[in-house]
């Protein structure tokens, strides 16, 4: 009776702007041992001493379960160079042109071992068309709306990459007038519908109102969930807010679906979560400016992955590459 071999085993990273989270995953889609690390607060070479740290924890844990690792794939919210691994990340400090492949080698036990470095966009559309709401799809299209905004697009069941890696960078699709010096920092789309930009027009909107008594008035810094929270309750601003943000991401899902003619738009990141029942009012919203017969035809959905998203994406990635090299 032939013996079955031991599945393939690798490492998944997804750095983000405010943590690590690192698993391992088998060829199979089982994702386990997952860990976290905090990257609020760190900079430059702190946060690759942080990843190397995670690297040798998973080496560990995979050794002791009886796998031997295969190869490592990372995500990053930013630019990754495929040729060189290195990275430009502009929410951590430092990482203009880190050399986060090489960082990674340095921490591995066999400095051979494939090591794949992409955009977290990119990791979050193959994760959903390997394991999430894209399976099945050759025209999809993840849409990350957290800290920042990014667009993961599959076409004719490829990553669309662009002439340099860039294609994707959604958080800069202009969608107001006139233009505002802000804009140049992260795009007019990002800096009005992010997570972060969510925040902000609450405090503006605040600010504007000085009978306003609710629970967004207060001294401490604000947060998306907190207008969430608002606007669960029924507070004027966090209406006012999210009713603009619903025309900002109704407004780009238009444009998406007009220039790629997807199959589907996945919505995720950490603001869908809480955003996901406004789904209705964004497809109603981008149907009055979308072309109207691709508009009828694509479906608006929730991540199937959630927060794991970009994980298994990395893991496809790694894996995908140790088929490569058989």
């Amino acid at each position: 009776m032939a013996t079955q071999s031991p599945p393939q085993i690798v490492i998944a990273l997804d750095l983000g702007a405010t943590k690590l989270a690192g698993a391992l995953i088998s060829e199979h889609g089982r994702l386990w041992s997952r860990i976290t690390g905090r990257v609020a607060g760190r900079r430059g070479a702190a946060v690759g001493t942080l990843v190397q740290h995670m690297v040798r924890r998973l080496c560990q844990r995979a050794r002791r379960a009886g796998h031997a690792v295969k190869a490592l794939g990372v995500c990053v919210p930013g630019i990754a160079d495929a040729q060189s691994g290195r990275v430009w990340a502009p929410n951590i400090a430092g990482w203009d042109d880190f050399p986060l492949r090489e960082t990674i080698r340095a921490a591995l036990p066999a400095a051979e071992l494939p090591v794949v470095v992409d955009s977290d966009r990119a990791a979050c559309i193959l994760g959903e068309s390997w394991r999430g709401a894209a399976r099945g799809c050759r025209h999809a299209i993840f849409l990350a709306v957290g800290t920042g905004i990014g667009a993961g697009i599959l076409v004719d069941g490829r990553v669309l990459r662009g002439a340099h890696d860039v294609a994707g960078a959604i958080g800069w699709m202009a969608l107001s007038q006139p233009f505002r010096p802000a804009y140049r920092e992260c795009g007019d789309f990002e800096f009005h519908a992010s997570g972060t930009g969510l925040a902000r027009a609450a405090r503006e909107e605040v600010a504007r109102r000085p009978d306003y008594r609710g629970a967004l008035r207060r001294r401490g810094a604000l947060s998306a969930r907190e207008v969430f929270a608002a606007y669960a309750a029924g507070d004027p601003v966090a209406s006012r807010v999210i009713a603009q943000a619903i025309r900002y991401w109704g407004a780009a899902c238009a444009n998406l679906v007009s220039l790629f003619n997807p199959e589907k738009i996945i919505f995720g990141g950490g603001v869908f979560g809480p955003a996901t029942r406004l789904l209705p009012a964004i497809r109603a919203e981008a149907r009055k400016w979308a072309q109207p017969v691709a508009m009828r035809r694509v479906r608006l959905v929730a991540s199937q992955l959630g927060s794991d998203a970009a994980l298994y994406g990395a893991g496809y990635l790694a894996l995908r590459e140790v088929v490569a090299r058989r």
